[in-house]
């Protein structure tokens, strides 16, 4: 496509940019939109995948039929079925009358499945059924039915990672993945930043009936060189936080830095903070395990450091007494083995001149910390945080509103 059409579809659809891989990506929609192949977008979260499902449904001949967004993330394991395929009356507890199905309801159109990556299992191969032959058969139901749908899929799960792990199948990443779609990341898109900047500010402006924010010159270079973990849909939130708050409506980048969050995370729990190089667990147990762990090493780190200077204040040799830090053997062990963190141990041995001088001289303190009751803890902060809404809560510990729906269940939250 020629550039003028590319700019026509991002006026259309709200897309705002001139990235080449940004444009790249409108293309290669446009381009599919024609056919029936599946389709598999890509990117980290806030991005702004939820474009590229409806730019390819109104330049396809489905344009006319059903348009069905499904947040696959947000509806609970064990209706997941009934939501996609339907049901019959009676097939379980609560089923008063028959259910068609999103599949059902979206023949002849097309069907955006948001965080795929998160579908159960069992879900996953009726799923792999639909593309294969475009047959399912509704739960509690013997007989096959037959759908005409398009399917585009998206996910910001490394899915290839979850193969390996058993988290999805491999036979189905291929079948979405027919014609595979990524989109770039914010911090990616060079001066694309202040370009939705000014939009939202503008957008903000209008709808709070008040004058725009403005960037000064050194604004504009923080707000380019941050680099955006959220995407576009932090930028979004700051400039709106930012219209409201200030009466200034100059921003300068002392006033824009209060705004904008540290950018050092690394240490804080994975449930809280998404994180393109984090490392991946096979649950929330092992990544409370590893962040424990962490805070362990920087302690003992610290009593190194200050047991070295007392040695050089004294003159005597500054390598530590044997076992003087206690055992720093990596507590993390599979999630299956125990609920209850191994014992963090800070020992310390009979005083030596050097430790006169150090205060911390009790023989062994244990701390003995349930990860249980942390997350339990966490999730509660969270929804009281946001007043009970499930959906915020979900999206501030960076879990999916499925899997917050099940510990809400495990822990009594409701």
């Amino acid at each position: 496509m020629t550039k003028a059409e590319i700019q026509q579809v991002k006026l259309r659809f709200g897309i705002i940019g001139n990235t080449e891989t940004l444009s790249r990506a409108i293309d290669v929609a446009i381009q599919v939109a024609p056919t029936d192949l599946s389709v598999l977008i890509t990117g980290e979260s806030g991005v702004g995948k939820e474009s590229f499902p409806q730019i390819i449904h109104q330049y396809s001949r489905r344009k006319h039929g059903q348009y069905i967004a499904v947040n696959c993330g947000a509806i609970p394991e064990g209706t997941i079925d009934s939501e996609l395929f339907g049901h019959e009356k009676g097939a379980f507890t609560g089923a008063i009358g028959e259910r068609k199905g999103y599949f059902g309801e979206a023949d002849k159109g097309t069907i955006f499945l948001d965080e795929v990556g998160e579908l159960p299992l069992p879900t996953q191969a009726r799923l792999l059924r639909v593309l294969e032959s475009g047959e399912f058969i509704k739960v509690g139901s013997s007989k096959v039915q037959k759908t005409d749908v398009r399917i585009v899929a998206a996910t910001n799960v490394n899915l290839m990672q979850a193969i390996a792990e058993g988290r999805f199948r491999e036979d189905l990443y291929y079948r979405l993945n027919t014609v595979p779609i990524q989109i770039p990341a914010l911090r990616e898109r060079g001066e694309d930043v202040l370009l939705l900047f000014r939009k939202f500010a503008s957008d903000f402006a209008e709808k709070y009936r008040m004058p725009s924010i403005q960037l000064t010159e050194d604004a504009k270079r923080v707000l380019l060189a941050y680099s955006w973990p959220g995407n576009v849909r932090q930028l979004k939130n700051i400039t709106e936080q930012i219209s409201i708050i200030e009466t200034n409506r100059e921003i300068n980048a002392a006033i824009l830095q209060t705004y904008i969050p540290e950018q050092n995370t690394q240490r804080l729990p994975a449930l809280m903070f998404g994180s393109k190089e984090r490392k991946s667990f096979e649950s929330e147990r092992e990544i409370l395990y590893s962040v424990l762990f962490d805070m362990r090493q920087e302690v003992a780190e610290l009593k190194k450091m200050v047991h070295n200077l007392m040695a050089e204040k004294k003159g005597v040799p500054a390598s530590p007494p044997a076992n003087y830090y206690g055992n720093v053997t990596p507590v993390v062990g599979p999630a299956s083995t125990s609920s209850v963190v191994p014992t963090i141990i800070h020992a310390v041995k009979a005083p030596s001149p050097v430790d006169d001088d150090i205060q911390d001289t009790e023989e062994y303190v244990e701390e003995s910390l349930s990860l249980d009751d942390l997350e339990k803890e966490m999730i509660r902060k969270a929804l009281e945080k946001h007043h009970g809404k499930r959906k915020s809560a979900a999206k501030d510990l960076n879990i999916s509103e499925r899997t917050l729906y099940r510990k809400i269940k495990e822990y009594g939250l409701d």
